[in-house]
């Protein structure tokens, strides 16, 4: 009970600081943002913000997607998700979806089963998985480098909260440094890399209500349309 309570007292600062991974097994969360119209400008605003580490030139952008969003912005970035998305699903080790944020906007969530990824207990990547990780950035990140990524770590309930926080941020890290260090990933795209532990938000349940503790310990990279991305869309040049 009271493992439970600690954690739970984090979950809604873990909502704030990045919406994106707050996916859980019923695929409900916003990548970005947590409300409609324009105060939704607002949440997108701050959030890009924090990604970026510059505030004010979040919370521009942000009040212009909450007015400016529309079909031609939304459509624009729509096609390019559907793109990235596409190029994401050649990978034979990874679980795709098209997300949509609060706003409207469009972003991708590619899953890493943490079996693939690590041995037990361990934050060294595979040689398998980083193969898979290879192609994920030549056919992705480095061909949709005005996406901005978010890398989030998750851990199973098994064992104890301090080693499974230290273990998903530890395995996130590794993703992230990867990517970055071997996969000619620039270090600028990618925003933020978070561990998550064991937080009960986001374990994955079975039709029983059972966890699926295999499905729990994973690593989800998330890609969200960048300001570059979003001026584009509002200029009508996007491609």
């Amino acid at each position: 009970m009271m493992k439970s309570m600690k954690i739970l007292a984090g979950v809604m600062s873990v909502a704030l600081i990045l919406s994106g991974c707050d996916m859980n097994n019923k695929g409900k969360g916003a990548l970005i943002g947590t409300a409609a119209g324009g105060a939704a400008g607002t949440g997108i605003g701050a959030l890009i913000g924090h990604l970026t580490g510059n505030t004010k030139k979040g919370a521009i952008i942000g009040a212009a997607v909450g007015t400016a969003v529309g079909v031609t912005t939304g459509t624009l970035i729509g096609h390019k998700m559907d793109k990235a998305a596409a190029a994401a699903k050649a990978l034979e080790d990874a679980q795709v979806e098209k997300i949509k944020d609060s706003n409207g906007l469009d972003g991708v969530k590619v899953t890493f089963d943490n079996g693939i990824l690590f041995t037990v207990g361990k934050s060294t990547l595979k040689s398998a998985a980083q193969a898979s990780l290879k192609k994920f950035a030549d056919n992705v990140l480095n061909v949709y480098t005005d996406c901005d990524v978010a890398i989030c770590g998750f851990a199973s309930s098994d064992g104890s909260e301090e080693t499974n926080m230290t273990l998903s941020q530890a395995r996130a890290q590794s993703v992230t440094n990867y990517l970055t260090n071997n996969c000619k990933v620039a270090s600028k795209q990618i925003k933020s890399t978070t561990g998550y532990g064991e937080n009960p938000e986001f374990l994955v349940y079975d039709a029983n209500g059972k966890e699926d503790v295999n499905a729990s310990r994973r690593v989800e990279v998330y890609l969200y349309a960048s300001e570059a991305m979003i001026k584009a869309a509002e200029a009508g040049t996007l491609q």
